[in-house]
């Protein structure tokens, strides 16, 4: 049997590496709709709702997918998947914020871009990439988004 002073130490102890986990974990205090809004905001033309709104068609193809993780933040926080820093850089521009957030909640409401169809994938306009598996499907918000085969 352990004492109860050895356990209250290994409490102690085991605390702040526990606590350091959910601290530095880059969406554990975010709703779902916090990180669609940062999403959107920091990956399409901040002026463009259209862009927003098929950025935040792909998270949610993505979230409907096996292959990708089964909540909006952790297909938002995925390594390399997104702009760097996405969860955690400050959003400065209030009006495109306040645009973002609105478009969060309608596309957590349900509403998608009908264009994006069940592209998983995007990258900056302007760009072209000549591989056999990209079908490209909309250029929306400064982005070009795809399916791939």
């Amino acid at each position: 049997m352990v004492s109860p002073l050895r356990l209250l130490l290994a409490v102690l102890l085991l605390a702040p590496a526990m606590a350091g986990c959910a601290i530095f974990s880059p969406f554990a205090s975010l709703s779902p709709r916090q990180c669609l809004t940062r999403v959107m905001y920091f990956e399409s033309n901040r002026s463009s709702e259209e862009g927003m709104l098929a950025v935040g068609t792909v998270v949610m193809n993505r979230l409907h997918d096996p292959k990708y993780p089964k909540s909006v933040c952790a297909v938002v926080g995925q390594k390399n998947q997104f702009a760097d820093g996405v969860l955690w850089k400050p959003m400065k521009e209030k009006r495109s914020m306040a645009r973002a957030a609105q478009v969060a909640d309608a596309v957590l409401n349900g509403a998608i871009h009908p264009g994006v169809r069940n592209a998983k994938h995007f990258h900056t306009a302007g760009l072209r990439f000549p591989y056999n598996n990209m079908h490209y499907v909309l250029e929306a918000g400064g982005n070009e988004f795809y399916e791939k085969y």
